[in-house]
């Protein structure tokens, strides 16, 4: 058979990334800062092995979910700003949403006011909006993933009030300068730098501050502040 001749094989066809949430849940009760993290089961296909800040895809729903109170608007204002035109309001909200009902799935903590069957009147108020990143192409999975940030002490959090998930096991708060030896995504590395180091000039993460944006422009890595 010819070249010719030969059946074509489709383009493999590039995944349109998903809404994505987490959140940084920042402890600094002990004076050098922690964060939570847990480690995601070898089941899962995207990430296996992992540790991840709680989080994960936005469902359709939680648009829905009740709130107590809702965004500061600087970080409502970045959100729809950097998203040129493509988030509405009530889409942003929802992403912070996502943020703390997986953090109360996968952790056990609580952001806001526990109903019955689980459910969860969140406070959104007090959220920082620290960093945003694209899933590169060609991974297995792609997520347009916000992160969220949030204080133990601003929330009334015990940090010891955490619980391993079928999501995420071996919880623990790992100081910022302490992930070594830890396996970790790339992009989670670069986040927690970025935190690191915003630290030093601005320790109480205002709302207004510039939000890093990492994703992929023709195959090359990008970091813009926005």
């Amino acid at each position: 058979m010819s070249d010719a001749e030969k059946p074509v094989k489709p383009a493999r066809k590039t995944l349109r990334p998903k809404d994505a949430a987490t959140l940084i849940l920042i402890d600094r009760s002990s004076g050098a800062w922690r964060v939570l993290m847990g480690k995601r089961s070898t089941k899962h296909v995207f990430m296996p092995d992992t540790y991840v800040f709680p989080g994960g895809r936005r469902d359709s729903r939680d648009h829905a979910l009740p709130f107590e109170t809702d965004l500061h608007p600087s970080v409502l204002s970045k959100l729809l700003n950097e998203s040129r035109g493509q988030l509405t309001p009530s889409r942003a909200r929802a992403l912070a949403l996502a943020a703390l009902r997986e953090l109360h799935e996968e952790t056990g903590i609580a952001i806001g006011d526990p109903r019955p069957a689980g459910h969860l009147a969140a406070r959104l108020s007090s959220l920082r909006y620290v960093a945003r990143a694209i899933t590169p192409p060609g991974m297995v999975r792609r997520f347009d993933t916000r992160f969220f940030s949030a204080f133990t002490d601003e929330e009334g959090i015990d940090p010891a009030a955490i619980s391993d998930s079928q999501e995420l096991h071996d919880l623990r708060w790992i100081g910022l300068g302490e992930t070594d030896g830890y396996s970790m995504p790339d992009i989670t590395r670069l986040i927690l730098r970025d935190l690191r180091n915003l630290v030093e000039t601005d320790p109480s993460l205002s709302y207004g501050m510039p939000v890093p944006f990492y994703y992929d422009r023709r195959r090359t890595f990008v970091r813009e502040l926005f």
